[in-house]
Protein backbone atom coordinates (compact mmCIF):
# COMPACT_ATOMS: atom_id res chain seq x y z
CA UNK A 1 0.00 0.00 0.00
CA UNK A 2 1.68 3.32 -1.00
CA UNK A 3 1.20 6.80 0.62
CA UNK A 4 -1.55 7.65 -2.25
CA UNK A 5 -3.65 4.76 -2.35
CA UNK A 6 -6.99 4.23 -0.31
CA UNK A 7 -8.57 0.97 -0.51
CA UNK A 8 -11.96 -0.98 0.64
CA UNK A 9 -10.82 -4.37 0.80
CA UNK A 10 -14.26 -6.22 2.16
CA UNK A 11 -15.39 -4.69 -1.10
CA UNK A 12 -12.40 -5.13 -3.40
CA UNK A 13 -11.72 -1.70 -4.27
CA UNK A 14 -8.29 -0.55 -4.50
CA UNK A 15 -7.01 2.79 -5.16
CA UNK A 16 -3.97 3.26 -6.02
CA UNK A 17 -3.44 7.12 -6.61
CA UNK A 18 -5.67 9.37 -5.06
CA UNK A 19 -3.93 12.57 -4.60
CA UNK A 20 -4.33 15.19 -2.12
CA UNK A 21 -3.66 17.88 -4.28
CA UNK A 22 -2.32 19.21 -7.54
CA UNK A 23 -0.89 21.72 -9.18
CA UNK A 24 -1.35 24.81 -11.72
CA UNK A 25 1.68 27.27 -13.17
CA UNK A 26 3.56 25.81 -9.17
CA UNK A 27 0.30 26.82 -7.60
CA UNK A 28 -0.69 23.49 -5.68
CA UNK A 29 -4.27 23.30 -5.65
CA UNK A 30 -6.12 20.94 -2.68
CA UNK A 31 -9.17 18.71 -4.35
CA UNK A 32 -10.76 19.39 -1.15
CA UNK A 33 -11.49 22.89 -2.33
CA UNK A 34 -12.33 22.06 -6.05
CA UNK A 35 -14.78 19.56 -4.79
CA UNK A 36 -16.47 22.36 -1.96
CA UNK A 37 -16.50 24.87 -5.00
CA UNK A 38 -17.84 22.23 -7.10
CA UNK A 39 -20.84 21.46 -4.94
CA UNK A 40 -21.15 25.51 -4.25
CA UNK A 41 -21.81 25.62 -7.89
CA UNK A 42 -24.53 23.02 -8.57
CA UNK A 43 -25.78 24.02 -5.59
CA UNK A 44 -26.69 27.62 -7.02
CA UNK A 45 -27.54 26.22 -10.65
CA UNK A 46 -30.38 24.01 -8.48
CA UNK A 47 -31.69 27.35 -7.30
CA UNK A 48 -31.21 29.26 -9.83
CA UNK A 49 -33.80 26.57 -11.69
CA UNK A 50 -36.08 25.90 -8.81
CA UNK A 51 -36.36 29.88 -8.62
CA UNK A 52 -37.64 30.19 -12.12
CA UNK A 53 -39.97 27.02 -12.06
CA UNK A 54 -41.57 29.03 -8.52
CA UNK A 55 -41.64 32.30 -10.46
CA UNK A 56 -39.07 33.72 -7.97
CA UNK A 57 -36.31 36.22 -9.60
CA UNK A 58 -33.55 34.55 -10.02
CA UNK A 59 -31.10 37.50 -9.62
CA UNK A 60 -32.24 37.17 -5.83
CA UNK A 61 -30.21 34.07 -5.31
CA UNK A 62 -27.34 35.36 -7.65
CA UNK A 63 -26.80 38.13 -5.25
CA UNK A 64 -27.95 35.41 -1.80
CA UNK A 65 -25.31 33.20 -3.18
CA UNK A 66 -22.06 35.92 -2.86
CA UNK A 67 -23.39 36.45 0.22
CA UNK A 68 -23.81 33.19 1.29
CA UNK A 69 -20.39 31.64 0.45
CA UNK A 70 -18.51 34.38 1.92
CA UNK A 71 -20.23 34.05 5.22
CA UNK A 72 -20.59 30.39 4.86
CA UNK A 73 -16.51 29.88 4.60
CA UNK A 74 -16.53 32.47 7.60
CA UNK A 75 -18.57 30.92 10.38
CA UNK A 76 -17.35 27.25 9.08
CA UNK A 77 -13.79 28.58 9.95
CA UNK A 78 -14.97 30.53 13.14
CA UNK A 79 -16.93 27.77 14.79
CA UNK A 80 -13.68 25.14 14.41
CA UNK A 81 -11.23 27.38 15.97
CA UNK A 82 -13.39 28.24 18.66
CA UNK A 83 -13.91 24.51 19.56
CA UNK A 84 -10.48 23.71 18.52
CA UNK A 85 -8.62 26.61 20.61
CA UNK A 86 -5.93 24.40 22.00
CA UNK A 87 -4.39 23.88 18.44
CA UNK A 88 -4.33 27.93 17.49
CA UNK A 89 -3.68 29.61 21.21
CA UNK A 90 0.04 30.04 20.59
CA UNK A 91 -0.17 31.02 17.21
CA UNK A 92 -3.11 33.21 16.72
CA UNK A 93 -2.29 34.16 12.65
CA UNK A 94 -2.67 30.21 12.12
CA UNK A 95 -6.33 31.15 12.62
CA UNK A 96 -6.18 32.82 9.37
CA UNK A 97 -4.49 30.04 7.40
CA UNK A 98 -7.63 27.82 5.83
CA UNK A 99 -5.39 26.47 3.38
CA UNK A 100 -4.14 24.08 6.54
CA UNK A 101 -7.85 23.02 6.98
CA UNK A 102 -10.04 23.36 9.80
CA UNK A 103 -13.91 23.99 8.44
CA UNK A 104 -16.85 22.48 10.49
CA UNK A 105 -19.81 22.29 8.10
CA UNK A 106 -21.91 23.23 11.24
CA UNK A 107 -20.38 26.39 11.89
CA UNK A 108 -21.23 27.02 7.86
CA UNK A 109 -24.80 26.05 8.12
CA UNK A 110 -25.47 28.02 10.92
CA UNK A 111 -23.94 30.91 9.10
CA UNK A 112 -25.97 30.31 5.78
CA UNK A 113 -29.00 30.57 7.90
CA UNK A 114 -28.35 33.52 9.94
CA UNK A 115 -27.03 34.95 6.40
CA UNK A 116 -30.14 34.33 4.44
CA UNK A 117 -32.51 35.44 7.47
CA UNK A 118 -30.81 38.99 7.17
CA UNK A 119 -30.92 39.06 3.29
CA UNK A 120 -34.51 38.19 3.73
CA UNK A 121 -35.13 41.15 6.18
CA UNK A 122 -33.33 43.65 4.19
CA UNK A 123 -34.89 42.64 0.57
CA UNK A 124 -38.11 42.36 2.09
CA UNK A 125 -38.53 38.98 1.10
CA UNK A 126 -39.81 35.94 2.65
CA UNK A 127 -37.02 33.56 4.62
CA UNK A 128 -38.99 30.52 4.44
CA UNK A 129 -39.88 30.24 0.65
CA UNK A 130 -36.07 31.08 0.33
CA UNK A 131 -34.63 28.53 2.95
CA UNK A 132 -37.19 26.03 1.44
CA UNK A 133 -35.30 27.07 -2.10
CA UNK A 134 -31.51 26.73 -0.67
CA UNK A 135 -32.65 23.72 1.56
CA UNK A 136 -32.23 20.84 -1.86
CA UNK A 137 -28.85 22.85 -3.00
CA UNK A 138 -27.32 22.57 0.42
CA UNK A 139 -27.85 19.02 0.34
CA UNK A 140 -26.32 18.52 -2.87
CA UNK A 141 -23.64 20.98 -1.64
CA UNK A 142 -22.90 18.60 1.59
CA UNK A 143 -23.16 15.53 -0.28
CA UNK A 144 -20.22 16.28 -2.68
CA UNK A 145 -18.34 18.28 -0.22
CA UNK A 146 -17.80 15.04 2.20
CA UNK A 147 -15.45 13.62 -0.86
CA UNK A 148 -13.17 16.38 -0.16
CA UNK A 149 -13.11 14.63 3.08
CA UNK A 150 -12.31 11.70 1.44
CA UNK A 151 -9.70 13.13 -0.49
CA UNK A 152 -7.90 14.60 2.71
CA UNK A 153 -8.32 11.13 4.59
CA UNK A 154 -10.24 12.82 7.31
CA UNK A 155 -13.77 12.66 8.92
CA UNK A 156 -13.35 8.59 8.90
CA UNK A 157 -14.54 6.68 12.22
CA UNK A 158 -12.60 4.43 14.43
CA UNK A 159 -11.53 1.22 13.65
CA UNK A 160 -13.85 -1.37 11.55
CA UNK A 161 -13.66 -4.61 9.63
CA UNK A 162 -16.47 -4.58 8.32
CA UNK A 163 -18.13 -4.36 4.98
CA UNK A 164 -17.03 -0.55 4.36
CA UNK A 165 -13.97 -0.99 6.00
CA UNK A 166 -11.43 1.99 4.98
CA UNK A 167 -7.85 1.40 4.87
CA UNK A 168 -5.77 4.63 5.05
CA UNK A 169 -1.78 5.28 4.29
CA UNK A 170 -0.72 6.25 8.59
CA UNK A 171 1.53 8.80 6.96
CA UNK A 172 -1.35 10.28 5.28
CA UNK A 173 -3.65 11.19 8.66
CA UNK A 174 -3.65 13.37 11.59
CA UNK A 175 -1.99 11.89 14.12
CA UNK A 176 -4.57 13.61 16.63
CA UNK A 177 -7.35 11.44 14.54
CA UNK A 178 -6.07 8.33 15.71
CA UNK A 179 -7.63 6.59 18.48
CA UNK A 180 -5.84 4.07 20.92
CA UNK A 181 -8.23 1.52 19.51
CA UNK A 182 -7.20 2.44 15.88
CA UNK A 183 -3.56 2.05 16.57
CA UNK A 184 -3.92 -1.30 18.19
CA UNK A 185 -5.06 -3.02 14.82
CA UNK A 186 -1.52 -1.71 13.31
CA UNK A 187 0.21 -4.72 13.45
CA UNK A 188 4.28 -4.14 13.35
CA UNK A 189 5.35 -3.90 9.37
CA UNK A 190 1.61 -2.76 8.44
CA UNK A 191 1.75 1.13 7.53
CA UNK A 192 -2.42 1.74 7.23
CA UNK A 193 -5.17 2.01 9.31
CA UNK A 194 -8.78 0.23 8.37
CA UNK A 195 -11.58 2.52 10.02
CA UNK A 196 -15.03 3.52 9.56
CA UNK A 197 -15.50 6.01 6.44
CA UNK A 198 -18.11 8.17 8.06
CA UNK A 199 -17.57 11.03 5.47
CA UNK A 200 -19.13 8.00 2.65
CA UNK A 201 -22.12 7.59 5.76
CA UNK A 202 -23.19 11.16 5.59
CA UNK A 203 -22.47 11.24 2.07
CA UNK A 204 -25.05 8.81 1.38
CA UNK A 205 -27.43 9.44 4.17
CA UNK A 206 -27.61 13.43 2.45
CA UNK A 207 -28.50 11.56 -0.43
CA UNK A 208 -31.45 9.62 0.98
CA UNK A 209 -32.58 13.11 2.51
CA UNK A 210 -32.41 15.01 -0.63
CA UNK A 211 -34.48 12.34 -2.84
CA UNK A 212 -36.87 11.93 -0.56
CA UNK A 213 -37.43 16.15 0.09
CA UNK A 214 -37.63 16.28 -4.34
CA UNK A 215 -40.11 13.43 -4.03
CA UNK A 216 -42.05 15.15 -1.66
CA UNK A 217 -41.55 19.13 -2.08
CA UNK A 218 -45.01 19.62 -4.15
CA UNK A 219 -46.87 18.01 -1.36
CA UNK A 220 -45.28 20.23 1.60
CA UNK A 221 -47.59 22.28 3.79
CA UNK A 222 -46.29 25.48 4.90
CA UNK A 223 -43.31 27.37 3.37
CA UNK A 224 -40.20 26.52 5.41
CA UNK A 225 -41.47 22.54 6.03
CA UNK A 226 -38.55 21.53 3.95
CA UNK A 227 -36.27 23.64 6.39
CA UNK A 228 -38.17 21.25 8.90
CA UNK A 229 -37.60 18.17 6.82
CA UNK A 230 -33.76 18.99 6.74
CA UNK A 231 -33.34 19.71 10.36
CA UNK A 232 -34.79 16.73 11.32
CA UNK A 233 -33.34 14.57 9.16
CA UNK A 234 -29.77 15.97 9.26
CA UNK A 235 -29.50 15.72 12.46
CA UNK A 236 -30.77 12.39 13.17
CA UNK A 237 -28.12 11.17 10.94
CA UNK A 238 -25.71 13.02 12.32
CA UNK A 239 -26.12 12.40 15.98
CA UNK A 240 -25.28 8.73 14.92
CA UNK A 241 -22.89 9.31 12.24
CA UNK A 242 -21.20 11.88 14.53
CA UNK A 243 -20.62 8.72 17.15
CA UNK A 244 -18.23 7.29 15.44
CA UNK A 245 -15.63 10.18 14.25
CA UNK A 246 -12.47 9.98 15.83
CA UNK A 247 -12.34 14.02 14.94
CA UNK A 248 -15.11 15.48 16.86
CA UNK A 249 -14.86 19.00 18.35
CA UNK A 250 -16.06 19.05 21.78
CA UNK A 251 -17.85 21.22 24.59
CA UNK A 252 -15.00 22.31 26.79
CA UNK A 253 -15.13 21.15 30.12
CA UNK A 254 -18.09 18.81 29.41
CA UNK A 255 -16.81 16.15 27.55
CA UNK A 256 -19.97 16.17 25.19
CA UNK A 257 -19.58 15.94 20.77
CA UNK A 258 -20.81 19.34 19.71
CA UNK A 259 -22.10 18.10 16.65
CA UNK A 260 -23.92 15.46 18.70
CA UNK A 261 -25.52 18.31 20.34
CA UNK A 262 -26.48 20.26 17.72
CA UNK A 263 -28.16 17.47 15.89
CA UNK A 264 -30.53 16.84 18.76
CA UNK A 265 -31.54 20.65 18.83
CA UNK A 266 -32.08 20.78 14.98
CA UNK A 267 -34.16 18.29 15.72
CA UNK A 268 -36.33 19.39 18.39
CA UNK A 269 -36.51 22.64 15.98
CA UNK A 270 -37.54 20.59 13.26
CA UNK A 271 -40.16 18.71 15.23
CA UNK A 272 -41.32 22.19 16.89
CA UNK A 273 -42.13 23.87 13.23
CA UNK A 274 -44.26 21.18 12.06
CA UNK A 275 -46.36 21.07 15.64
CA UNK A 276 -46.78 24.92 15.43
CA UNK A 277 -47.71 24.99 11.68
CA UNK A 278 -50.40 22.11 12.79
CA UNK A 279 -51.52 23.80 15.85
CA UNK A 280 -52.17 27.06 14.03
CA UNK A 281 -54.32 25.86 11.21
CA UNK A 282 -56.42 23.82 13.78
CA UNK A 283 -56.80 27.37 15.70
CA UNK A 284 -57.97 28.69 12.04
CA UNK A 285 -59.89 25.42 11.34
CA UNK A 286 -61.85 26.12 15.00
Amino acid sequence: MNDYSISFPNLGIYLDYVPKSFSILGISIAFYGVIIGLGMFLALCYCLREAEKTGQNKETYWDLFVWLILCSVVGARIYYVIFSWDIYKDDFLSVFNIRGGGLAIYGGVIAGIVTVYVFSKIKKLSFFQLADTIIPGLLIGQILGRYGNFANREAFGDYTDGLFAMRLPLTMVRQRDLTENILAHVTEGVGYIQVHPTFLYESVWNLMILLLILIFKKKKAFEGELLSWYFIGYGLGRAWIEGMRTDSLMVPGVGIRVSQLLAVVLVVVGIAMIIVDKLKKKKENL
